[in-house]
């Protein structure tokens, strides 16, 4: 489902960034990008209060923000400060708070017009120049405010949530010890088929190898789905994802994702209609139907000609058998499955959880190309094609 945020009002808007972001901030600066001709809300980006506000660096990081923002269509934008400090205060407790706000209104106003500009507590909100204590007391408008507005209602019956910290938003759960150990015996096993057909160059093994995994890819996911369907008709909504997932067979997945063939059979069947394409892809079968295929559902991803957001329903569950593969495997080694999260979260246009998966996927293989060509789109504020269509909500 699409949701189209519009801004009706600083309330509304303040309510939905945490949704937006996945978590409550802290010490941090965020900037929603508010679209023309009525103010739909677009990217939504974050940075550390302290980066925003250092002397130094700060006036470029705002200059940075002002570009991604531009790029996003912004006719205007919304600056909201996370931080434990009354900007009308003066003296030192709100020093670094009128600087990140000065850096910004520096390399915005110009562009952007007049910043508006908001700060929001541990106890209350305000607009950072307002004067009216009736409009905006000492220590803000209650917190409560924020909790009873159409926007939070509207993504409270979307299914979702606000964690309490970009730490919890982020966490991929980690299977039990003896389970891990059922993993990684299982695809040590795997690794072992996979090298004896390379040693003897059996390529109809190797074949049959990567079909292998594809398959798993496509079991563990009917496995999820078929869970989440009856936790959602009342039936076994106890146990978690990763309950219904074998040990054994995410141990073959970490093994199976490895292989390039493999992880981009996977990456195709994001979107739906592309099984034989995937299967083609998989068996590493060149040709020239293949790679226009594949093209095509890339575009599909990343062209705003043509661009479509996830479908729900089936980038959840891509999602929570990746995380399982995560969670299970081996601790810095998960690459692969961690790539694929990112560019799901990208797709999603959930730049936190993009970010944080690239991260621990660049930690584990720093030259995983896949990853380096997401890192690529991350740094240059390039929103996926459905984000950047004419006409499209924001998620």
């Amino acid at each position: 489902m699409t949701t189209t945020i519009r801004a009706r009002g600083p309330r509304e808007l303040l309510a939905y960034v945490p949704f937006r972001l996945g978590y409550r901030p802290q010490d941090s600066a965020v900037l929603v990008s508010l679209r023309a001709p009525r103010g739909r809300v677009g990217l939504v980006a974050r940075v550390d209060l302290d980066d925003l506000a250092d002397l130094e660096h700060g006036p470029q990081v705002a200059r940075t923000l002002v570009a991604h923002l531009c790029s996003d269509g912004a006719a205007r934008a919304v600056l909201v400060v996370y931080a434990d400090a009354d900007l009308r205060a003066g003296g030192a407790p709100a020093a670094r708070e009128r600087a990140a706000v000065e850096h910004w209104t520096d390399a915005a106003e110009g562009v952007l017009g007049t910043p508006e500009v908001w700060v929001v507590t541990a106890t209350g909100y305000h607009a950072a120049d307002c004067p009216d204590a009736a409009c905006c007391p000492a220590g803000g408008r209650s917190l409560e405010d924020l909790e009873s507005t159409e926007v939070g209602a509207h993504m409270v019956l979307a299914g979702a949530t606000v964690a309490t910290s970009r730490a919890h938003a982020t966490s991929i759960p980690v299977l039990d010890a003896v389970d891990r150990r059922r993993a990684s015996r299982a695809a040590a096993r795997s690794r072992a088929r996979r090298e004896a057909a390379l040693a003897t160059q059996d390529l109809e093994a190797l074949a049959a190898w990567r079909a292998e995994g594809l398959v798993a890819w496509r079991e563990a996911t009917g496995l999820v789905e078929r869970h989440r369907r009856a936790a959602e008709a009342g039936v076994d909504g106890t146990r978690g994802v990763a309950a219904v997932l074998p040990a054994v067979l995410l141990g073959r997945l970490e093994a199976a994702l490895e292989s390039v063939p493999v992880r981009d059979a996977v990456l195709l069947s994001f979107v739906a209609g592309n099984e034989e394409l995937a299967s083609l892809t998989a068996a590493a079968v060149a040709g020239e139907r293949v790679e226009t295929g594949t093209a095509s559902v890339l575009a599909g991803i990343v062209d705003p000609e043509v661009g479509l957001p996830p479908e729900p329903g089936r980038a959840r569950c891509a999602r929570d058998v990746l995380e399982a593969v995560a969670g299970a495997g081996r601790r810095g080694a998960q690459a692969p499955a961690l790539t694929l999260l990112a560019l799901l979260a990208w797709w999603d246009g959930d730049g936190v959880v993009a970010t944080d998966r690239l991260a621990a996927a660049l930690a584990a293989d720093r030259g995983y190309r896949l990853a380096l060509l997401v890192e690529s789109a991350l740094e240059a504020g390039l929103a996926p094609g459905w984000a950047r269509s004419p006409g499209r909500g924001a998620r």
